[in-house]
C-alpha cells in the first residue's frame, strides 16, 4: 500500500467539500490528499473554547473529513500506509467513541480492500470503546473485536491533552488486548499531550499523521489572496 499513487478528485482546490473537485493532480498519495481535505473541511480560524477549557485561535473538527466519503477512504489508506512504513501488524484497530468511530471503520474497510489484491495481507478488524460500560445486555465497554492478547492499534482524531486516547489505551489493555501502536490524525503540539499518551502506551509507538501546524499551513495556502 505504501507509496501507491491514487487519483483523488478532492486533492485539488475546491469551492465546496460536497462537490467533486476538478483539475486535481493525476497522481497524489493518500496522505497529501487527506491533508488537503482536512484543511478545506475541518480547519477553522477564529476564537474557540476547547473541551479542556483553554482558548484557541483555531479549531479542527476531523469528523467532517473522516465522515466524508472521499475523506474516509483517504483516512483508511493513509493509516494503512503508516502501518506498513513502521512494520506494525495489528489484528484490530479501535478507539474511544465517537471521534474514533469513522477512523476505525475506514481502516478496517481499507484493509479488506487491500486483502483483495494482496492475499497475504491481514484483515484489520474494528472495535469501539464506550465512554462508560453498558448497564444492560453484556455490560461490555468494548464493542466489536474482542480477543485476549491480540495486538491492536489505538486511533483518535485530534490529540490535544491526550485524554480520550489514553482512555482507549487503558480500556483495550484492561480487556486483555496488547496495544502495539497509537495513531492520531492531528496532534495539537502546543497542548503537549504527547508525553502523557506515550506514558500510557508503555513503549508502543505514538504517531500522528499531521500536526495542527501542518493543517493550518495548508489551510492558509489555499485561502484566496
Amino acid at each position: 500500500m505504501r507509496g501507491t499513487a491514487i487519483s483523488s478528485p478532492l486533492a485539488g482546490r475546491c469551492t465546496s467539500p460536497h462537490t467533486k473537485c476538478m483539475h486535481a493532480p493525476d497522481d497524489i498519495d493518500a496522505r497529501s490528499a487527506l491533508l488537503s481535505l482536512l484543511a478545506l473541511t475541518s480547519f477553522k480560524l477564529g476564537n474557540f473554547t476547547l473541551s479542556s477549557g483553554a482558548t484557541s485561535d483555531y479549531y479542527i473538527d476531523c469528523r467532517t473529513t473522516t465522515l466524508h466519503a472521499e475523506g474516509g477512504r483517504l483516512t483508511g489508506l493513509a493509516i494503512l500506509d503508516l502501518l506498513q512504513k513502521h512494520h506494525l501488524h495489528p489484528h484490530a484497530v479501535g478507539g474511544l467513541t465517537m471521534g474514533a468511530d469513522p477512523i476505525v471503520s475506514n481502516v478496517a474497510t481499507a484493509s479488506a480492500y487491500h486483502a483483495l489484491t494482496t492475499p497475504e495481507a491481514r484483515l484489520i478488524h474494528g472495535f469501539l470503546v464506550r465512554k462508560a460500560e453498558k448497564t444492560h445486555g453484556t455490560g461490555r465497554r468494548i464493542e466489536g473485536f474482542f480477543e485476549k492478547d491480540a495486538p491492536v492499534l489505538i486511533v483518535d482524531d485530534v490529540c490535544t491533552t491526550g485524554g480520550s486516547t489514553i482512555t482507549a489505551i487503558e480500556a483495550a489493555r484492561d480487556a486483555g488486548m496488547r496495544v502495539v501502536g497509537v495513531v492520531c490524525l492531528v496532534e495539537r503540539q502546543e497542548a503537549n499531550g504527547r508525553p502523557a499518551v506515550e506514558e500510557a502506551a508503555k513503549g508502543a509507538p505514538f504517531y500522528s499523521l499531521f500536526t495542527a501546524n501542518d493543517v493550518r499551513a495548508e489551510h492558509v495556502k489555499s485561502m484566496p489572496m
